[in-house]
């Protein structure tokens, strides 16, 4: 029987980088239990793949969240990354950090060594930036950091744009300061993906102390008494046991290591009551505080032939941009679909920073990841930085191959109502602009008879989507509903750590794969 020093649950954002530092000491036995396969198809490492993968079960759990009231009852598609790297392997590529804000209010819950001085090291740690070393970038870590190379005609209009409406240009949204709109810096290099997996992963899984099984769904947690000294897993039907003498970390991200928890026994004893899971741990916050970011995606028709849309419904089009990726390793198949974004504040009376932020996509399709529209056409997709709305994830069973109960509560709170509202309107004043008029053939979606402030919300209510960020559900902190303290031990557990998404007590603002990154970053350097 193997004994481990650690067990890693997930080799996705956090799990791969904490593989790859953990293992970094010979001496340590180190396992990671992946349920998803290993990270061969292709299309999860070309850039604009992201299309293919949004829906391919082989490497997505494809989850749906429960009938959402504040969403007029719709059930709102959730992908997660089901394969080594995880959600980075399919995910859209885009590397933000978040507000200096975010961090330092960490710290001040009462989260010591949280705050962005702490943490910025720890993101340049990470970090080979095509731009160099500098005091917010690092050119020596695992995770390659790239620009767009080609600028675009209608991203620089989207710039200009903003301009017009008083949002500086930025060139650099993890520098000095968020605020602004440029291009968005992406995990790429050389025309590839980098995910965890192979920027962290891949280069040290001939380490003879790391060992990685995919194709390993935990079950449980083995408990003996407030310790936690294994995990059960199904692989290939088999049913094994994991067995640990040092710490098992849960790295299966926001919606699956409260789950495990769950089913495992750690967690409210009025729901694992009602499923039959005895308790072995009261905790209540398990699974409560979900936070996400809620997009809301303005579709417009182009006057030009310019967009990605064009070149895919070609078939010159299509031959011309592979031959450009087969030869040069550059051009749209390079750089996924979002390039240019924004980050402003759409309540400036209530917000001293950014509080929304957009995507802006020369593509356009009825959902994310969808068959482009047959036209010229681009997308202006807009998100509320940081949410007030909390909904929670429950285990519906004792089942542990059962999907959670996910309720995300969207637009539950005045203040995310508004700012949706406020957001919709942004998104409309940059299109206006004297630089972004010329390009608008006419607003599809929500479109002219959509105007007053409840048409729009009822258009947020109808349409709104998940931008896939995911948080908040072992949140970090001291207070009674917290799950893990300060150095993401579980509260009243021995032998078991958090070490992903789910322990941000407030969600970051903006994409969250880095932070994810640096998540796992401070978990190892703490382990040491």
């Amino acid at each position: 029987m193997i004994r481990y020093d650690h067990v890693i649950v997930g080799a996705g954002s956090s799990g791969c980088v904490l593989a790859a530092r953990l293992s970094e000491d010979p001496q340590r036995k180190v396992l990671v239990l992946e349920a998803g396969p290993p990270d061969r198809f292709l299309w999860i490492h070309i850039p604009i793949g992201y299309g293919k993968t949004m829906w391919d079960k082989r490497v997505n759990w494809c989850f749906e969240t429960d009938p959402d009231p504040g969403m007029d009852g719709r059930r709102i598609y959730w992908p997660r990354g089901k394969t080594l790297g995880g959600s980075s392997s399919i995910n859209g590529l885009i590397y933000i950090r978040g507000q200096r804000e975010d961090y330092d209010d960490w710290a001040a819950l009462g989260n010591r060594g949280w705050g962005f001085d702490d943490v910025l090291p720890l993101f340049i740690r990470s970090e080979a930036n095509r731009r160099g070393a500098g005091p917010f970038h690092g050119e020596q870590g695992p995770l390659r950091v790239s620009d767009i190379g080609e600028l675009h005609e209608l991203i620089e209009a989207f710039i200009a744009g903003a301009g017009e409406i008083g949002v500086p240009r930025n060139d650099d949204f993890n520098g000095a300061t968020q605020e602004g709109a440029g291009y968005y810096q992406l995990t790429t290099h050389k025309g590839w993906r980098c995910s965890t997996a192979s920027g962290f992963l891949k280069p040290v899984r001939s380490r003879p102390n790391l060992h990685v099984e995919c194709h390993a769904q935990a079950t449980s947690l083995v408990l003996e008494g407030d310790r936690v000294v294994g995990v059960r897993y199904r692989q290939f039907g088999h049913d094994h046991v994991a067995h640990c003498d040092g710490e098992v970390v849960l790295s299966a991200g926001a919606l699956q290591s409260p789950q495990l928890l769950q089913l495992s026994g750690i967690g409210s004893p009025a729901l694992l009551e009602r499923v039959g899971i005895p308790v072995r741990h009261a905790l209540p916050g398990v699974g409560e505080n979900l936070q996400d970011h809620l997009q809301f995606r303005l579709i417009h028709a182009c006057t030009q032939p310019i967009t990605t849309n064009d070149t895919l419904n070609s078939w010159f089009g299509r031959a011309r941009i592979g031959l450009q990726w087969l030869l040069q390793r550059s051009g749209p198949l390079a750089v996924g679909i979002n390039q240019g974004g924004c980050f402003m504040r759409a309540l400036p009376e209530e917000s001293d920073r950014p509080d929304i932020q957009f995507h802006m996509g020369t593509l356009s399709a009825d959902m994310a990841g969808g068959q482009p529209h047959p036209f010229p056409g681009f997308t202006l997709s807009v998100c509320q930085l940081r949410p007030t709305s909390r909904g929670r994830v429950q285990i519906r069973s004792d089942n542990p191959f059962e999907p959670p109960s996910i309720q995300p509560n969207y637009l539950s709170t005045d203040l995310d109502r508004r700012t949706a509202v406020a957001a919709m309107r942004a998104a409309r004043a940059i299109a206006a602009s004297p630089s972004m008029r010329p390009y608008v053939k006419q607003e599809l979606k929500p479109g002219s008879q959509a105007s007053s402030d409840e048409e729009l919300l009822t258009f947020c209510r109808a349409s709104g989507a998940t931008i896939f960020h995911p948080s908040g559900t072992c949140r970090m902190g001291t207070e009674p509903e917290a799950v893990v303290d300060e150095t993401l031990r579980v509260h009243g557990l021995q032998g078991l750590r958090v070490a992903d998404c789910s322990i941000m007590p407030t969600l970051v603002s903006g994409n969250t794969n880095a932070a994810a990154i640096m998540i796992a970053e401070k978990a190892a350097q703490m382990m040491s």
